[in-house]
Parts: C-alpha cells; sequence; structure tokens
C-alpha cells in the first residue's frame, strides 16, 4: 500500500483547522497544530511533506514560521493561507521563506485539494531530483539512460490511446483534433468543465509535440492574485519589491523550448491579460523590476471553464488575446455527454484506487454500473473518482454495488431513464447511444455532417447508427421535426 504523504496544518481557529483537516484527510495524513511553536515541535519528531499554516496568528506570524521551516526542513513545501489581500508581509516573505503558494479565504475545498496535491508532487520531484543530483555525480552515464528511461514512460503515460474513449464517443474527435494540432507549434485553447480533464488533453499535446523532450510547466491563473502570478510568471530582480531579496526566473523561462499550461485564464483581470498578449506577440518579456527583455521560445496552452467567446462578448476578456490563445479551440465535452465511456474509465480508476488503497474488488456490480451511466455527473471525472474511491472504502463485498453507490446517483437513475427503449437488446447502453446521437442532431439542426464531425464518425456511418437505433428522426428545439441533411 502507498504510503500517505503527511500534510502539517498549523491555525489557532480549531473550526478552520478541523475544515482543512476534513477537507484532505481522505488522500494525505493530517497533523494539526494550533500554533507555530506546536508545529515546529512536531516537526522535530515527524517527517513533513508540506506545511500549510495560517497567516494571523499568536504570537508566530505564519511568515516568521515559514522562515524557521526553509532554514530547518528546506525540503518541506510551505504554504500560506490569509484572508487579507493586502497583506505586504506575506508578498514580503514569498522569497525570504520559500513560500510555495499563497491562498486566500474563503478557500475552496477542490482548489485547496487541488494546491496540496501540487505541493506534494512538488516536494516528490525536489526529493527526486536531490537523489538524481547523487546519482550523477556517482554514476553520470547511468543516470542519463535513467532519464531517458523516464522520459520515455513519460511519453507512453500521456500517449493518445491512453485517453478513453469508445468508437462512438465524442471524445474520438476531440483526440483526433489534439492529435492533428500537437504537431503544429500553435497556441491552443482547451474549453470545458471542471473536472473534464482539461490538463491531461494538455500533456497529451505536450508529449506527442517535438517539445516533449523540453519541460511541461502548470500555472493555476485563477489561484494566485495579479502581483504575485506576474512574479510566477515572468519572474523578479532582487530588490523589485519589499521582499524580493534574490532574484527569481519565472515560469516563462523555466518552460522555454518547452510547453507552459495556464489553467483558468478566464480568471486573469484585464491588466494582466495585457502583459500576456505582449509576451504572445513578441517572445519576450521583462522581469519585474528588470530594464531588461527575456526571450523565450514558449508554446502555451491555455484552458478554461468559461465560455471566452461569450467573455469576450461581455468586455471581460480581451479580444486580441482571445484570438492568440485559440489558434486551435478544444472543446472537452462534459462526462454526461459521453455515457458510453463511463465503465471503461470506472474499470481504470478501480483499477488505480485498488492499487493506492490495497483493496481488490472484481469490479461493479451490473446495476450499480448502470445507475452509473445514467447519472449526469456534474462534478465530471472527477466526482466519478471520488465516489468510485469512496465505494471502494465502503465495501466489504467482491463487486462494487448499489449498496455503496451514493443516494443522489441510485435516485437520479431511477427518476429519469424515460428514453430507454423497453426490450431494446442492447439495454441501457445503447439507448444512452441513441440519446447522444439525438442530442447532437439536435445541435446542428439535423445536419448530419456536422453531427458526424463532432461525433468522430463519417456520415454513412452516423446514418448506420440512426436506423440502427430508431432515431432516423431526430427532433429540433420546440419539437418541431427535423430533417436529417447531409450537407
Amino acid at each position: 500500500m502507498t504510503e500517505l504523504s503527511t500534510i502539517l496544518v498549523v491555525d489557532d481557529e480549531p473550526r478552520s483547522q478541523e475544515a482543512i483537516r476534513r477537507s484532505l484527510e481522505e488522500e494525505f495524513a493530517v497533523l494539526t497544530a494550533s500554533g507555530a511553536e506546536e508545529a515546529l515541535a512536531i516537526m522535530e519528531h515527524c517527517a513533513i511533506h508540506v506545511v500549510l499554516t495560517d497567516q494571523r496568528m499568536p504570537g508566530m506570524s505564519g511568515v516568521t514560521f515559514l522562515r524557521q521551516v526553509r532554514e530547518r526542513w528546506p525540503d518541506t513545501v510551505r504554504i500560506i493561507i490569509s484572508g487579507y489581500t493586502d497583506s505586504e508581509e506575506i508578498i514580503a516573505g514569498i522569497n525570504e521563506a520559500g513560500i510555495y503558494q499563497y491562498l486566500l479565504k474563503p478557500w475552496h475545498p477542490e482548489h485547496l485539494l487541488l494546491t496540496l496535491r501540487r505541493a506534494v508532487e512538488l516536494q516528490r520531484l525536489q526529493a527526486e531530483n536531490h537523489r538524481l543530483t547523487l546519482e550523477l555525480r556517482a554514476s553520470e552515464p547511468y543516470l542519463r539512460g535513467h532519464v531517458g528511461a523516464k522520459r520515455d514512460r513519460l511519453r507512453q503515460a500521456f500517449a493518445m490511446d491512453n485517453i478513453v474513449r469508445t468508437a462512438n464517443s465524442p471524445m474520438q474527435a476531440v483526440c483526433t483534433m489534439v492529435e492533428r494540432a500537437a504537431h503544429y507549434d500553435v497556441p491552443i485553447l482547451i474549453e470545458g468543465e471542471s473536472g473534464t480533464g482539461k490538463e491531461l488533453l494538455a500533456r497529451a499535446v505536450h508529449y506527442a509535440s517535438a517539445r516533449a523532450e523540453r519541460p511541461f510547466v502548470v500555472e493555476n491563473c485563477g489561484a494566485l492574485p495579479d502581483t504575485l502570478l506576474e512574479s510566477e510568471l515572468f519572474g523578479h530582480k532582487k530588490g523589485a519589491y519589499t521582499g524580493a531579496g534574490e532574484d527569481r526566473v519565472g515560469l516563462f523561462q523555466q518552460a522555454d523550448g518547452g510547453t507552459l499550461f495556464l489553467d483558468e485564464i478566464g480568471e486573469t483581470s484585464a491588466a494582466f491579460q495585457v502583459k500576456l498578449l505582449r509576451v504572445l506577440q513578441e517572445g519576450e518579456f521583462r522581469p519585474l523590476g528588470s530594464n531588461r527583455t527575456v526571450a523565450v521560445d514558449v508554446r502555451v496552452v491555455a484552458a478554461t471553464n468559461r465560455n471566452l467567446e461569450a467573455e469576450v462578448k461581455a468586455g471581460r476578456f480581451r479580444e486580441d488575446l482571445f484570438y492568440r490563445l485559440a489558434t486551435v479551440p478544444i472543446r472537452v465535452p462534459a462526462l454526461r455527454e459521453r455515457p458510453m465511456d463511463i465503465p471503461e474509465l470506472a474499470r481504470r480508476i478501480l483499477a488505480r484506487a485498488s492499487a493506492s488503497l490495497g483493496r481488490r474488488v472484481e469490479g461493479f456490480a451490473p446495476d450499480a454500473l448502470e445507475c452509473m451511466m445514467a447519472y449526469a455527473w456534474p462534478g465530471n471525472v472527477r466526482e466519478l473518482q471520488n465516489e468510485i474511491q469512496r465505494m471502494l472504502v465502503l465495501s466489504d463485498r467482491r463487486m462494487l454495488d448499489l449498496s455503496v453507490l451514493a443516494q443522489p446517483i441510485r435516485q437520479q437513475s431511477t427518476l429519469a431513464p424515460a428514453w430507454v427503449p423497453a426490450g431494446e437488446a442492447g439495454g441501457r447502453l445503447e439507448a444512452m447511444e441513441a440519446r447522444l446521437l439525438s442530442e447532437t442532431l439536435r445541435r446542428h439542426d439535423g445536419n448530419l455532417t456536422h453531427a458526424a464531425n463532432e461525433l468522430g464518425l463519417s456520415r454513412l456511418g452516423l446514418r448506420n447508427k440512426l436506423r440502427r437505433l430508431g432515431v432516423d428522426e431526430p427532433v429540433r428545439g420546440r419539437g418541431r421535426p427535423a430533417r436529417v441533411t447531409d450537407a
């Protein structure tokens, strides 16, 4: 069984401490302390991977505490939370205390969990890099082969073939577009709801491109205020602002020659969008506090859960930046639009969760799988992952069945199966396929060519499916019959 990473939560407010602990305890081993002195005592005896601390506490502040952590345990990742956006001490301590992330209250559980996952991964990479450095000194030829093998494993892990989709899934068209676009060095904009796997597609783009040997760097643009986001992306010179005690290399420079993934790009301010536009236009930027520009060769892949075209029309996003980012726009379908993929997705998630938790089961009972296919999954693949982990923990049977499936999923399955044809040989799976085809045709007003392109099918293949599934007469909006057309 994989050993859980240990998170130390430091907060003098018991309710806040408990809320954070509850959000993290399913994935991490969580220790808590009510102040800096107690936390330092814990760290003397326990190996801590990540420290998450409040800023305003009696006695020692969060920044002062993290300065001590950096001096004594430099490999521990340091995160600070504050409800005060204008805290000069935090800004000054970003570099002095080596703070990895600055979170604002009120925090969102999913964002907090994502931040901790990345922090743990950073800590793991730092430890691995340290180990590799030692190996390099001892045996450079061996290490070179080892790193090359690691790159090959990354390419295999994020290959397009590993993205789950069935033959008639709308993900087929997405993957075809991603695979084609990956080979051309142009910006890509990935749009889709939260939890649909946008970062996975961005990594697939990188490892299928000519930049695969170079870095893949990630930044969540919605997690930081403008000043910190600029420092993260563009870097700064010593003395650029209070507390900038050393030069900092930004992520654009770190990603030179590779790919920079800008997640939640729709959350950025108008002022920051202007600065980002210049980098994309000129291929250069100026670190904070510097008089010199730095030229970089970076491919930008951006992602958002917003409709950026609508944001442009509403005046909340710059039109020129939108067109710079969206040379190739790709929309990732929500999980409810691809129910035929759920069985295979669920099986793969179960295999990983079983290995991680050390809990072996044979699979899913048919009735549980049917309910999962009928559910809308508002949280998309991320919600599906959480549900399967929960089922695995709660079940003591060899198959995961309805007894451990969450009540809302069972309820929706029984309330909304009116479109399931009684007695049809394919049962619910074919009925779901029929519903998907019907909805796709409705969106394209009965246009077979457009619908087939979205589904990754030929017109002939789509016609054959329509006849087989009994949806030869798709319905246009407001209930009027729609004519199926070829052009």
